[in-house]
């Protein structure tokens, strides 16, 4: 692993800021997992398989067909389905801590991106902006549960078009709730989400096991140097927002 640079030595992981003392109630594998710091030098790889992968409801799937190309939501759904994850820990462009994932879900006939970016903003607290452009951000309420596994709970959404950040009505709103553990017995870290719209139940749901690891950014590349502010190419949102 590469050494961290004397910037990413100051600094606390995303979730450690946001969880506080909390944090040392995490399983000891979570813990490690959620550590991952701006600077170091290293991101996040996991790969595994989804006992169950997207929208249950097949009359909504044909809905959904634009939300796929947002990398968000996707029309598929289906059963035993591979991914693979890289998180990378970074500052926004507005020096906010924050952790982008981009997951690659492979379905048999499409493999559908699913990205977001979660951000500590010092006034609003945790917020997530999900899909490529991140027109979507949602605040987000992070816990441990008695057994140390983490739980996160969406709560109220906004849409940012251009300037504009527009409040969803509560009859419009989807809530997502998360948990992730680490399975002692099976050695692998097992995660499950659900989103549901109170009008259309579940939209999106995916469960399942993975293997992860830690993955040197290439030689060279502002990343590797640690640069705290610094993204690969290939998973930068096409945009950003500094509204929440």
């Amino acid at each position: 692993m590469s050494t961290c640079g004397a910037g990413a030595e100051r600094m606390e992981s995303l979730y450690r800021k946001v969880l506080g003392p909390a944090f040392g109630r995490l399983q000891p594998e979570l813990q490690e997992y959620f550590s991952l710091l701006p600077g170091s030098g290293s991101y996040g790889v996991g790969t595994g398989t989804f006992d169950v992968a997207g929208c249950p409801q097949a009359w909504l799937r044909p809905l959904l067909r634009p939300a796929g190309r947002e990398e968000a939501f996707f029309p598929e759904y289906g059963t035993n389905i591979g991914f693979r994850i890289e998180n990378h820990s970074h500052l926004d462009p507005f020096g906010r801590p924050s952790l982008t994932a981009r997951r690659e879900i492979r379905f048999p006939r499409v493999t559908r991106i699913f990205s977001d970016t979660t951000s500590l903003d010092t006034r609003l607290g945790l917020l997530d902006y999900v899909g490529a452009y991140r027109r979507l951000v949602t605040d987000l309420e992070l816990s441990v549960t008695a057994e140390g596994y983490l739980r996160g709970v969406s709560q109220k959404s906004r849409a940012l078009l251009g300037p504009l950040r527009v409040p969803l009505p509560a009859a419009l709103d989807a809530k997502a709730y998360a948990e992730q553990r680490w399975d002692a017995a099976a050695g692998r870290f097992r995660i499950q989400v659900k989103v549901i719209q109170p009008l259309l139940g579940t939209v999106l749901v995916y469960a399942g096991a993975f293997d992860y690891r830690l993955q040197e950014y290439a030689a060279g590349s502002p990343e590797g140097r640690g640069a705290p502010g610094s993204l690969p190419p290939a998973v930068q949102p096409r945009a950003w927002h500094a509204q929440g």
